[in-house]
């Protein structure tokens, strides 16, 4: 179906379906009125623990939000700004957003993140979904965080990553036309703190949260975790049992340790999960260098969105699910930290043993828990509108493609603006929120996205 597009031009910036965009700024772009972060409208079997579980389901008592910094609209609309800003780098160039992708589940479809200056992290990217459900509230996969407050500000300051003090951070933040009045609606006047950055950037990865998956969609039908989801098929419920039960019941036990109906660990702890024979990376035993049970152990993150979040292991080491379920299947290394729940009776790594159609359930299991509305949702992408390329072209006297049936574009360097009409764009065809048949705004030269 074609759009059918009109170019109109003006001199002033325009208001209309609560969305603006100064000519020539590289500010964001947000609504009049913030998006609803605080409200979580979680459906009911989030909260309320699963007939007949053994383990607890519901997120009670799991959430690590601060209680002097609680999720609200206009502090995490501050943090999705701090977010995707890619001035709070050295040279310009790197936001959170680039190491914690919307489309790969919050995390980076590369093993290791390049920063700044083209130097890479040294583990890959944790997804940030449902971060605050992880109970403890430690943060990184060495947990050398112990908020996500303090976490936030690490990458900013990380030489490799953002390669900023805090001091050029917060001189930065003030510098930008656009932070005063978000600092004023978030806390009452426009004065940029490090302890305003850090709790605005929590705020919004708090936000964060999934819970719109085909998984949840079935769980919703069901009082109990063990019967079967009337809109799984066979497999997926093959799989689903295999993930729930215990090793010496068939199953792979992976309950234990992504709890909860938030798919992430409730309180145990970082875990070692037998990647290697002896220790090729320390994780969390140079955070707690006193306690050796912690060498070479990791945190435990989400299973939430899985599918979009590899490659897989603080390392990166696995490309796809199957070469995960293959390693929990026949892999586990006899590391002398490693986890109880994975050895047997006498101690040694478990094998599992499941046939290829079990691995194949289980790894259809996984996929059921993938969220779509995270990566398309409006309120998590990215507000600096202008960084979007048009899958077309904008030249100095058309606007052209073939799906686009535009009139005449103004002369490169214009300094007003250009007005897009829809003619009922179709609401999907664009990676952000517009009303059917209305419009955007757009700086001259400017781009974004077509999908």
């Amino acid at each position: 179906m074609k759009a059918h597009f009109y170019i109109f031009l003006c001199l002033v910036s325009i208001l209309f379906s609560a969305v603006t965009l100064t000519p020539g700024s590289n500010s964001p772009v947000l609504p009049a009125s913030p998006y609803d972060y605080s409200t979580l409208n979680l459906p009911a079997h989030f909260t309320t623990n699963a007939q007949g579980s053994p383990l607890p389901t519901s997120i009670n008592g799991t959430d690590n939000t601060p209680a002097d910094n609680p999720v609200t609209d206009h502090g995490a609309t501050l943090g999705r700004v701090l977010f995707y800003d890619k001035t709070l780098s050295a040279n310009a160039t790197i936001s959170c957003a680039s190491c914690h992708q919307a489309a790969s589940g919050f995390s980076d479809s590369a093993t290791l993140s390049v920063g700044f200056d083209g130097g890479t992290t040294s583990r890959h990217s944790m997804t940030l979904i449902n971060s605050r459900w992880y109970q403890r509230g430690r943060f990184f996969w060495d947990e050398r965080a112990a908020t996500l407050e303090e976490q936030v500000l690490m990458p900013f300051q990380d030489p490799v990553e953002m390669g900023l003090t805090l001091q050029q951070l917060d001189s930065i933040v003030s510098n930008q036309v656009y932070y005063p009045q978000l600092f004023s609606d978030a806390f009452g006047d426009s004065i940029v703190t490090t302890d305003r950055i850090s709790k605005a950037l929590s705020q919004f990865v708090r936000s964060i949260v999934s819970y719109s998956s085909k998984y949840d969609i079935g769980r919703a039908q069901v009082s109990a975790l063990g019967p079967n989801f009337p809109n799984f098929t066979a497999e997926e419920n093959q799989g689903k049992q295999l993930f729930l039960r215990t090793i010496p019941n068939g199953g792979g036990a992976c309950f234990g340790c992504h709890a909860t109906e938030a798919f992430v660990s409730a309180n145990p702890g970082p875990q070692n999960n037998g990647l290697d024979l002896v220790t090729t990376d320390s994780g969390a035993g140079a955070t707690f260098p006193n306690n050796s049970i912690f060498d070479a152990r990791f945190k435990t993150s989400t299973l939430r969105n899985i599918e979009l979040t590899a490659p897989y292991m603080h390392d990166g080491r696995f490309a796809t699910l199957e070469e995960v379920v293959e390693h929990y299947n026949s892999g586990i290394q006899a590391h002398p930290t490693l986890s109880a729940a994975l050895t047997d009776a006498n101690g040694d790594p478990v094998r599992l043993n499941f046939t290829a159609a079990e691995k194949s359930a289980l790894v259809a299991f996984l996929k059921t828990l993938t969220d779509p509305t995270l990566a398309n949702d409006i309120k998590f992408s990215n507000p600096f509108i202008s960084e979007f390329t048009f899958q077309g072209t904008v030249d100095d006297n058309y606007f052209v493609n073939e799906n686009w049936d535009v009139g005449f574009s103004p002369p490169i360097g214009f300094e007003g603006s250009i007005i897009i009409e829809a003619d009922c764009i179709v609401q999907d065809s664009l990676p952000f929120d517009i009303p059917n048949c209305s419009e955007l705004t757009i700086t001259n030269n400017a781009s974004f996205t077509i999908e």
